[in-house]
């Protein structure tokens, strides 16, 4: 029914870039926090970025913060996450998710998840 998809990631070197996409169908994004998350091997999934509802805030986690970028496309019903200076630790199934309310970073307040999509940082 309400349905995130993910794209964008893929391989690339240290120091490079990459523009994720989560987008949305069934309902309009700008009344939703969305939220970046990743799984990297061997680890558990954390947060990595969230946009409160219309953009209002956005947030990062120190790992990633002065790299990656979050922003909206109303229009499209997209969130994107802009990767620049990317890092070989960067590597992880990178997920979007949704919910109503409030930037949170605990998994179980999602109410809606992308597939996700693998980004490989590697020279």
């Amino acid at each position: 029914q309400l349905q995130l998809v993910e794209s964008g990631g893929g391989l690339v070197q240290p120091g490079g870039s990459l523009r994720l996409s989560c987008a949305a169908s069934g309902f309009n994004l700008d009344y939703y926090v969305i939220s970046w998350f990743r799984q990297a091997p061997g680890k558990e999934r954390e947060g990595v970025s969230c946009t409160s509802t219309s953009g209002r805030s956005t947030n990062y986690a120190d790992s990633v913060k002065g790299r990656f970028t979050i922003s909206r496309d109303s229009a499209k019903n997209t969130v994107y996450l802009q990767m620049d200076s990317l890092k070989p630790e960067d590597t992880a199934v990178y997920y979007c998710a949704a919910r109503r309310t409030l930037c949170l970073y605990a998994i179980s307040a999602y109410n809606y998840w992308g597939q996700g999509t693998q980004v490989t940082v590697s020279s």
